[in-house]
Formats: C-alpha cells, sequence, structure tokens
C-alpha cells in the first residue's frame, strides 16, 4: 500500500467518515446508510474506492458485505487511523457519527450475523 493511496482515501469526507465508523468495528453497507445518511449506491462506490486500495477488507455473509479495517493494516495505515481517532475528537461531524453508531449499536452489534 503506497502512502498515496492512504492519503487519497483520508481525502474524501465521505471515505473518512466510513473509515472512523469502521475504527469501532464492522459494519455492514446498511449500517453505514443508516450512520451517515447516505444512499446505497454512494457508500457501496467509496467502499469499492476503500478496498480497491486495500484501506477496508470486505467479507460476505449470505446476500451482504461485512466491511472492516485489515487486520494488519501496515504502520503508516494504523499511524493515519490512530490520527483519524484522535481528529475525530475536535470534528463535530465524525462525533455525530459515533453517536448515531452508538444509537443503533443494538441493531449493529453482529454485523457479522446482518439482516439488512
Amino acid at each position: 500500500m503506497r502512502l498515496a493511496e492512504i492519503y487519497e482515501g483520508f481525502a474524501d469526507g465521505t471515505r473518512r467518515r466510513i473509515l472512523h465508523l469502521l475504527t469501532h468495528g464492522p459494519l455492514c453497507v446498511c449500517h453505514f446508510q443508516t450512520v451517515l445518511g447516505e444512499p446505497q449506491v454512494k457508500v457501496s462506490k467509496h467502499l469499492a474506492y476503500l478496498r480497491a486500495r486495500k484501506l477496508v477488507v470486505a467479507t460476505r455473509r449470505g446476500k451482504w458485505m461485512v466491511y472492516a479495517l485489515p487486520i494488519r493494516p501496515g504502520r503508516a495505515l494504523s499511524a493515519n487511523l490512530a490520527c483519524l481517532t484522535v481528529c475525530a475528537r475536535e470534528d463535530a461531524g465524525l462525533r455525530r457519527d459515533a453517536a448515531r453508531l452508538r444509537r443503533v449499536a443494538p441493531a449493529v452489534a453482529d454485523a457479522l450475523t446482518c439482516a439488512c
């Protein structure tokens, strides 16, 4: 993974929001839709972008795709995700996303058995 790919992944606001949500654990596309308030096609497009650059991984569970951060993200991605986590404390939008995720947490509790 090249550093430029990491920065390009973080450059877009929606992708940054997705990456921040994934720091809380794996999520299904429907969870992103609920938290971000974005249509499935937009969420899927950004997830495909992140996946192509190996910033996220996907696992098929039945007919649903569950996305997560890589198990071994590498030093550069780990550092940037850590920075994102720290910066999220100061970003009102990312804080709102985290709060929405906590509100839907019972529905997200087991993303691996998602029943969108």
